[in-house]
């Protein structure tokens, strides 16, 4: 079930490839529709490099995805920050890309 929002950039879908603030866009909306509360630091110049790009919440999960095209690779703080984070009982963290749409529905559930 894909609650009306389709990702639209996938190695098979033929489609261009969604630019990140798009993706971002499509995970967002679903999940809202799905009743988590997301977090998502719109200007990030004076914040620590490699913090992921999005937090979602609904209790009693709390999710942190970094959110990538589908050839880009994570940064060394990135990855530093992840590493990290995985060790945090808890705390689940994403690397999502489009084609990786039916895990993140998956996920949200």
């Amino acid at each position: 079930m894909t609650h009306g929002i389709v990702a639209r950039s996938s190695p098979r879908s033929g489609l261009p490839a969604l630019s990140e603030r798009e993706f971002q866009a499509q995970v967002t909306d679903l999940a809202h529709l799905l009743g988590w509360t997301s977090y998502h630091a719109w200007l990030s110049v004076h914040s620590p490099r490699g913090w992921p790009d999005l937090a979602l919440c609904r209790p009693p999960r709390l999710i942190l995805a970094e959110l990538k095209r589908e050839k880009a690779a994570l940064s060394p703080s990135q990855e530093r920050w992840l590493a990290l984070l995985r060790d945090c009982p808890g705390v689940e963290t994403h690397v999502w890309r489009p084609s990786d749409w039916p895990e993140i529905e998956t996920t949200l559930r």
